[in-house]
């Protein structure tokens, strides 16, 4: 059985899988973590995010794992790395590109197989898994969104401005 959790970024659709993922004894897929991977990627070949042609490229190359809560770009483990602020804002950008988006649109399906899952990130209920039997969408306020960012990074020693985070949370619902 698959579970789909969509909805903009900071409305708690990740915190929502996992803890519904654990309460099932499903497994959880972190779609926005691939995207975080292919952004980390790209800032390390030096790729624009908005070059459309390497992004799309870079992403068939990354050889990505998750697993135990863990994620693998090419065999190194960058579950902490892909949650920094300038891979975070290059994710968003990158998420827009067709290329990529086909690529990792395959790969979740390719990951999920037979599994029962709950799965998150944008379009999963209407573009990647359209067959979902249960389907959420989740939204808050951008204010509360951009305050639970804000605490995120705290908690991991990154200090941002809220009004920053505000209008980083309003451009991304415009992508």
């Amino acid at each position: 059985m698959i579970v789909t959790i969509d909805g903009p970024a900071g409305s708690g659709k990740s915190t929502a899988a996992r803890g519904l993922a654990k309460r099932l004894g499903f497994d959880f897929l972190d779609t926005g973590a691939m995207y975080r991977v292919v952004a980390l990627c790209c800032l390390e070949r030096g790729i624009a995010a908005t070059d459309e042609q390497a992004a799309s490229e870079a992403t068939r190359s990354i050889d990505m794992q998750v697993r135990d809560g863990c994620t693998f770009m090419n065999d190194h483990d960058v579950t902490a790395v892909i949650r920094s602020p300038e891979v975070t804002e290059s994710a968003s950008v990158v998420a827009g590109i067709a290329g990529v988006r086909d690529e990792l649109v395959n790969w979740q399906r390719r990951a999920v197989g037979a599994k029962n899952i709950v799965t998150e990130g944008r379009d999963q209920g209407t573009v990647v898994f359209p067959e979902a039997k249960c389907k959420f969408f989740l939204t808050a306020a951008p204010e509360e969104r951009a305050r639970r960012r804000q605490q995120d990074l705290e908690r991991t020693g990154v200090i941002v401005d809220f009004d920053e985070m505000l209008r980083l949370i309003h451009e991304r619902d415009e992508r």
